[in-house]
């Protein structure tokens, strides 16, 4: 499987071009690290945890990993003392997303970490590479989680790859099995990010019912919507279709604070405290109560997963799976 090598492998210090997107709260140092054993690159998602928190959760990640992987920030938020922390805690992999990165490259490069960016067009991949990110991800529109662009991945990754020249490109979006990956790299991109997938795995924080809802999912049973917006407003995201997404169709889409049930509360989260109808909280394995009525971020490749499988082994299938659907193409 050395053909999957890129350069971008290479420089990360990566077996295979498969990274494991950060899916928020179910990102935990489990996941990241038995994605990083198997070859790939795993990311935890720092956004929301207080400074502590993440320095532990760092810690934890480097005491089950001796291999590579990043953390993520998502810049709707001020982001500077957290990006610090881990800088401090020698995390060398950064992925910035949903806003200008310009700020906090200078801090990156000066630590001598990796940066990388989320963009959702060509032109806001040109401007990130002018800010000086050393990588950008380019997210289509099939993408679970929060997602600013409405492009494919397909279109997506062409043009920003013809837009930034030689900066290494990687694809998001719709990728759920190593047909997506071989997809990608034959697109241009370097490396494939993927989410859901990686949320169907006994080591993502995810609780049973939202796995056993993505196993399940055609790939026509998401909603791109900005419905779960309690925590995070103004912000397009893609979910599983549940029963707030059916009250909320069947009442003809109203706008807040007209919205089924609007503000019930749902479940109770591992720390005791309420989840509200329309929060941005997915259910964890700490949650308790009508879990399948919360946000269940997916993207549409949910319509190709099947099983629940360890993530190492997963990234290992993966290349495989990857390797196969190169190999079959007509020689050139």
């Amino acid at each position: 499987m050395s053909s999957l090598r890129t350069p971008l492998c290479r420089r990360l210090g990566l077996e295979y071009p498969i990274i494991q997107a950060p899916i928020g709260s179910a990102s935990r140092p489990r996941l990241v690290a038995a994605v990083a054993n198997g070859g790939g690159l795993g990311m935890l998602a720092g956004s929301w945890l207080e400074p502590a928190r993440l320095r532990m959760a760092i810690r934890e990640t480097q005491s089950l990993t001796n291999r590579p992987f990043g953390v993520n920030f998502v810049l709707e938020w001020d982001q500077a003392g957290r990006l610090e922390v881990a800088l401090a805690e020698g995390v060398r992999i950064v992925s910035l997303t949903w806003g200008d990165p310009t700020a906090l490259i200078p801090a990156i490069a000066t630590a001598g970490a990796f940066s990388i960016h989320t963009v959702s067009s060509a032109a806001e991949a040109v401007a990130a590479q002018r800010a000086g990110v050393d990588a950008v991800v380019a997210q289509g529109w099939e993408a679970g989680g929060h997602v600013r662009g409405e492009v494919a991945m397909s279109v997506l990754v062409p043009a920003v790859r013809d837009a930034v020249g030689d900066l290494p490109v990687i694809a998001a979006g719709g990728i759920g099995d190593g047909r997506g990956v071989a997809a990608a790299l034959v697109l241009g991109a370097q490396a494939a990010w993927l989410g859901t997938r990686f949320l169907a795995t006994p080591e993502a924080d995810a609780h049973q019912t939202y796995l056993d809802r993505i196993v399940a999912a055609a790939e026509t049973n998401t909603l791109w919507s900005e419905l779960f917006d309690l925590g995070w407003p103004n912000a397009p995201h893609r979910t599983l279709l549940n029963s707030t997404t059916r009250a909320w169709e069947q009442a003809g889409r109203p706008a807040p604070p007209n919205r089924p049930n609007e503000g019930e509360p749902v479940a109770v989260g591992g720390d005791g405290q309420p989840l509200l109808r329309y929060s941005d909280t997915i259910p964890t394995t700490a949650t308790s109560g009508q879990t399948e009525a919360l946000a269940l971020y997916a993207g549409q490749s949910a319509g190709l997963i099947h099983d629940i499988v360890p993530a190492t082994l997963l990234v290992k299938r993966l290349a495989e799976e990857a390797t196969r659907a190169l190999s079959s193409l007509p020689p050139q």
